[in-house]
């Protein structure tokens, strides 16, 4: 793969373009859902585990300097338009059209500064489907089998398929990469999910989540705390601090709730944080041994953490949105306000 990778590195270095077209042809031959670089990143689950980590720094390298060379390209386009603009001047005569535009929406502009903060830690993106089966989405996640969430009022199943249903988190992704890797493991699972909720300003039956799981020899409390500490600081400012909470989830043991202070207040007391100081953030855990064991890895000998996060409730606190409705009507005058983010 490492081959691979530097013939495609050579390609993307020695291509250039000043159409637009050709410059959209690159960035889906390199980017796109069936694009080379793509491919290799769903080829990354077959090497060897010696080679992950050397292999998985040179396919986020790789990718970053596609996109680095696609924007690049766009901006030459750009000023090439506007020299050849400037020798065709446009009739100042005719009736000028303006066009309503909006931005990049802002859970897209968060799950992605997430994605880059854990990749500068070494972990993957991994991506599953949003209608799953119960196994991947309950048992192997340690559920029992009376568990409120198998509900109707809680999840929405396919009718006339008891078991297969829209699925309420994206660990089912996690259980697939477990079923399908060896340790060392180190993923995240940014995507959609669905649970049966009335729509409100402070929930949606629709949101969006990011799941982390690292499974490897050795993995400790203290490692998973670490690591959400540097997510925090960067995510939040460099001032941020966390604190854990004893909690419960069928997946992890033990398990915790994360809070981080509120940047809005300095801990001093306002309406976003309840005049608490914290902001709940997510759920975290090591990796139940009965999950290890569920996907075919040793609990005896590997063990690991998992957390998990709402991109919605990250964005309502950074942004100060007050509804979560916000985020599915496609309001031109909300997403105007956000232009400047990038």
């Amino acid at each position: 793969m490492i081959d691979e990778i530097e013939k495609i590195k050579s390609e993307i270095e020695s291509f250039t373009a000043r159409e637009a077209a050709e410059i959209e042809h690159f960035r889906i031959r390199m980017l796109g859902r069936k694009g080379l670089i793509t491919n290799l990143f769903k080829d990354f689950k077959n090497i060897p585990v010696e080679q992950k980590k050397q292999t998985g720094k040179l396919l986020n390298a790789l990718k970053q300097l596609a996109q680095e060379k696609v924007e690049s390209l766009k901006k030459e386009a750009v000023l090439h338009t506007a020299e050849r603009t400037e020798e065709h001047k446009p009739d100042l005569t005719m009736p000028a059209t303006f066009t309503d535009t909006g931005s990049r929406h802002p859970i897209s502009v968060v799950r992605d500064r997430i994605n880059n903060i854990f990749a500068r830690l070494d972990y993957v993106i991994s991506e599953g489907p949003e209608i799953e089966d119960d196994w991947h989405n309950f048992t192997a996640l340690n559920f029992p089998e009376n568990h409120p969430a198998r509900d109707m009022q809680d999840t929405f199943f396919i009718e006339k398929a008891p078991d297969i249903a829209l699925r309420t988190h994206t660990s089912s992704v996690q259980v697939r990469v477990m079923q399908s890797s060896k340790p060392p493991i180190r993923t995240i699972s940014p995507g959609r999910v669905f649970r049966n909720e009335a729509v409100c300003a402070r929930a949606h039956c629709i949101f969006h989540q990011v799941e982390g799981l690292y499974v490897d020899k050795n993995v400790s409390f203290a490692d998973m705390k670490q690591t959400l500490y540097y997510f925090a600081r960067e995510m939040f400012g460099p001032d941020t601090e966390i604190r854990l909470r004893p909690s419960f989830f069928p997946f992890t043991e033990p398990s915790a709730e994360m809070d981080v202070s509120c940047n809005i207040c300095s801990r001093k007391g306002c309406p976003i944080c309840k005049y608490s100081g914290w902001i709940e953030m997510l759920g975290c855990g090591m990796v139940d041994p009965n999950v290890l064991d569920n996907c075919g890895i040793d609990s005896k000998k590997y063990t690991g953490f998992a957390f998990g996060m709402g991109i919605e409730r990250i964005v309502l606190n950074k942004y100060h949105i007050n509804d979560l409705r916000l985020f599915f009507e496609n309001d031109i005058r909300f997403l105007k306000q956000f232009e400047a983010i990038l």
